[in-house]
């Protein structure tokens, strides 16, 4: 161990630190690249889920596509926040169309309950005029028997996801080059014969 840091730092003496230099600024912008197309990928993920959502289309598919991407990639989290009032996924129209669905079902359901009731306030009271006072028996049977929604949690509808702080793409080797670069450049600097040079002055 001792004679290969023996060996880094006679070639770390022997390299400009300008070298280093240079390469841990392309190295970083590299980085700051692939940082980007990670969250510009990611965007046009979350664009085609709620293309999916408004036009009733593979919901799932893209979701999990979205997930899939942000919990593997650096730069791409998706998350509520501390500060954030709501979840940076929501499926409005995919939840809009369940409810809709659901009081449409119930509206028919309760239609067909109020042609029970009349049936039945007729044979229990078949000698009403015009149907009046089977009314109150109307009323009362159909709030008996009335349907009532299940309440659907919107939260059901509304996702966020969070990405890695590291990740083994692009965007995350090109950090730890450049990490290991800029010290390998600080230490070829302190190292350099002009810096050791000024300090035996």
């Amino acid at each position: 161990m001792k004679n290969q840091i023996n060996q880094l730092a006679n070639v770390l003496k022997a390299t400009k630190p300008w070298h280093l230099l240079l390469l841990t600024v392309i190295s970083s912008a590299i980085c700051v690249y692939a940082l980007r197309a990670n969250n510009e990928h990611m965007n046009e993920l979350r664009n085609q889920v709620y293309t999916a959502d408004k036009n009733s289309g593979n919901v799932q598919a893209a979701l999990e596509n979205l997930a899939k991407y942000v919990t593997s990639n650096m730069n791409t989290s998706l998350g509520s926040g501390p500060n954030s009032v709501y979840p940076p996924i929501q499926l409005k129209y995919s939840y809009g169309r369940v409810t809709t669905g659901q009081s449409a079902v119930l509206e028919q359901q309760n239609t067909s309950l109020y042609t029970e009731a009349e049936n039945y306030c007729q044979a229990q009271i078949p000698q009403g005029f015009s149907g009046r006072y089977r009314i109150p028996c109307i009323e009362q049977y159909v709030t008996a028997h009335s349907l009532q929604g299940a309440n659907i949690p919107s939260a059901l509808y509304e996702f966020d996801f969070i990405s890695p702080t590291w990740s083994p793409d692009l965007a995350g080797w090109t950090l730890l080059t450049s990490a290991a670069l800029a010290i390998l450049t600080v230490v070829s600097f302190i190292l350099s014969p002009r810096n050791r040079h000024a300090k035996a002055k």
